[in-house]
């Protein structure tokens, strides 16, 4: 029986190959909105980040997420972002 391929993607903070579902990814749509992607499907440039608060933390304060999806990302943007991220975890 052939073993199913497990899609990997790389954590934009810490540089480690993880299983594409032990990230979070956050989406630029083409309007420029930024909002993270649970399904990880939704159409726009996206960013993987590893899911813990101190990765979210130093891609603020390294403003990684506006080099990688190409658009100014706002000290309020990395905020919600969090709380979004926060709001998955307790689901």
């Amino acid at each position: 029986m052939k073993k199913k391929k497990i899609p990997l993607r790389k954590c934009i903070v810490t540089n480690e190959m993880k299983q594409k579902s032990e990230l979070i990814r956050v989406v630029r749509s083409p309007e420029g909105d930024i909002f993270l992607d649970p399904t990880g499907k939704k159409n726009g440039r996206g960013a993987y980040l590893s899911n813990n608060e101190e990765v979210f933390l130093a891609a603020q304060k390294k403003d990684l997420l506006s080099r990688h999806l190409k658009v100014n990302v706002t000290e309020e943007d990395y905020l919600r972002l969090m709380k979004e991220r926060e709001e998955l975890i307790t689901k």
